[in-house]
């Protein structure tokens, strides 16, 4: 049968089970979007902007472990769309960009829109390509979907000539749909774990990274519980664990609890499951000595590069946490686990304590207590999704994940991700809450998307934390340049008419005890909404007020 290199695209983005494309429209692959006319299975889900669409279908791919596949088109489209490619390498999240580019004839000519793909993506990316030959195409596009799902997940980008598209040729049978490859742990690597963990006088737990599902989460539970282990979560990897969980100590990430920083520095082996020893979970690498640890790391990860890349382990284990937390969870725990009970169970009373909403703030708003009430009445499947700003650290903090995919979040810290990740998220999951925090500066980033939302019937809450100010940058201004503000105020538009505008529901919190019946509002209206929380500019971080911080650095 013969097909245009347009048809081919969406064959075999069918056989590999794509069901949604992102993207924003663009001319130079009009014949993919022809073709989609004709596959009703996947919808194209047109964006009002390429880095929106490029953060939904990395949302998409972090709650599916599928690749998420955003469709743009060459020079500023592609630009535009970086972010999320940047997002999803650091992420470690499996997705695909296919980039519409000029004509084959036309290269090296700077024609209209033209760049250089490899140059551009080939440093973010695992794998970056041209196919310049339709004919190739399921052999290319299903290796995309390979490298993307092994190992390490991450990111593929292949540019796609306007002209390739519309070339005929023959269509062979298609290859079958990809299975992810993970390595595994041998029964020695395993016993090798066993061994050193059996020994160890305070142990402790790091989960997160990619490569999990609801059944490596729940080996990881029994694990901890048989072992009477600790168990932190890296930096946005809180869904790993129930909060509720008697091993749960919280989050190492930013604005981490000092006791449990403390405690990682204390720990003599840290078994470190699927998260890269990056900077925010070490709080910019000093909470370990670099390149040797006191500690004696056991570091298990999809990818083999990562093991040592700052951290030299005292032992290293290529592996998904699938595949690792099925071998862990089948080992006998020590008869001497006591040995480190009242290290866990103090690391345990840590957290709880550190999670207890503040009881006072310096507004009429306490956002630890808005949280806490989500705490209370949110179903534990709902989902939360955020960008980056001071406001997450309330969230982080106090919010209680139960359920693996509850926390949708740029590990990168990327402003503007919350809305379109809630919106990919609400099109995926239909029938769970869809919460999306924002801050006034990160909600800005990406606003127009509810345009989006309400075309494609998606329900997202936003919560809007309105401080008038990019509140991150302003606390490290006010460390580093104490009462030398400089471009770091907001003056915003009225949050409520905008929303109004995109035919949103809205609601406006100045007070703490206003919002339970806000949220109740909204939520029964069936609609997305926008919900303003006026703050405190004061209110910087649950620890420290800007007027604490400013006198602190003077």
């Amino acid at each position: 049968m013969q097909r245009t290199g347009g048809q081919l695209i969406a064959d075999v983005l069918v056989q590999q089970g794509v069901d949604r494309i992102f993207g924003v429209p663009g001319e130079s692959f009009l014949a993919v979007l022809d073709a989609l006319v004709d596959t009703p299975k996947i919808e194209f889900v047109a964006t009002k902007h390429e880095g929106a669409a490029s953060f939904m279908a990395d949302a998409d791919g972090k709650l599916t472990g599928r690749p998420g596949i955003v469709l743009v088109t060459r020079g500023p489209g592609a630009s535009n769309a970086y972010a999320g490619v940047h997002v999803a390498y650091q992420d470690s999240t499996p997705l695909i960009m296919l980039v519409g580019l000029i004509g084959r004839d036309d290269e090296e000519r700077e024609a209209f829109q033209e760049f250089d793909l490899k140059a551009i993506f080939g440093t973010q990316t695992k794998w970056t390509a041209t196919i310049n030959n339709a004919a190739r195409i399921p052999e290319l596009l299903t290796r995309a979907f390979q490298v993307a799902t092994s190992g390490r997940p991450g990111p593929v980008v292949l540019g796609l000539p306007e002209d390739m598209l519309r070339d005929v040729v023959e269509m062979g049978v298609l290859p079958a749909k990809v299975t992810p490859i993970q390595a595994a742990p041998s029964d020695e690597q395993v016993v090798e774990i066993v061994e050193i963990l059996s020994k160890a006088k305070s142990p402790l737990i790091i989960a997160g990274g990619e490569t999990w599902d609801e059944q490596a989460c729940a080996d990881l539970a029994d694990f901890a519980a048989a072992w009477n282990l600790p168990v932190t979560c890296s930096f946005r990897s809180q869904d790993r664990m129930s909060a509720l969980h008697s091993s749960y100590v919280g989050d190492a990430g930013l604005g981490i609890n000092p006791a449990l920083a403390r405690r990682i520095r204390d720990a003599d082996v840290l078994l470190v499951l699927g998260a890269r020893l990056g900077d925010c979970t070490t709080s910019g690498y000093t909470l370990l000595d670099v390149p040797v640890a006191r500690q004696k790391i056991l570091h298990i990860h999809p990818d083999a590069n990562e093991i040592g890349r700052v951290y030299a382990p005292e032992f290293g284990v290529c592996s998904g946490m699938k595949q690792a937390l099925s071998a862990l969870v089948k080992r006998n725990a020590p008869i001497a686990k006591t040995v480190w009970a009242d290290w866990t169970k103090a690391a345990r009373e840590d957290y709880l304590i550190w999670s207890r909403p503040n009881p006072t703030s310096h507004g009429p708003v306490n956002l630890a207590a808005i949280i806490q009430h989500l705490n209370e009445n949110l179903p534990e499947d709902a989902i939360l999704t955020n960008g980056a700003g001071n406001y997450t650290v309330w969230v982080h903090r106090f919010y209680q994940h139960r359920r693996f995919r509850t926390q949708v979040a740029p590990t990168s810290g990327t402003m503007g991700y919350g809305l379109p990740a809630a919106i990919a998220a609400s099109l995926r999951h239909p029938e769970r809450l869809s919460i999306c925090f924002a801050g006034d500066g990160c909600f800005q980033m990406t606003l127009q998307e509810l345009a989006t939302a309400q075309q494609f019937g998606a329900r997202v809450i936003v919560i809007l934390v309105n401080n008038g100010m990019y509140g991150t940058i302003r606390m490290h201004q006010e460390k580093n340049y104490p009462g030398r503000v400089s471009g770091t105020d907001i003056v915003n538009p009225d949050f409520g008419k905008l929303a109004e505008a995109y035919g949103i529901a809205t609601a406006r919190v100045e007070k703490t005890e206003q919002f339970a019946a806000a949220f109740d509002a909204v939520a029964a209206s069936g609609k997305s909404a926008v919900i303003e929380v006026i703050t405190d500019p004061e209110d910087l971080t649950p620890r420290f007020s800007l007027s604490e911080l400013r006198a602190s650095a003077q």
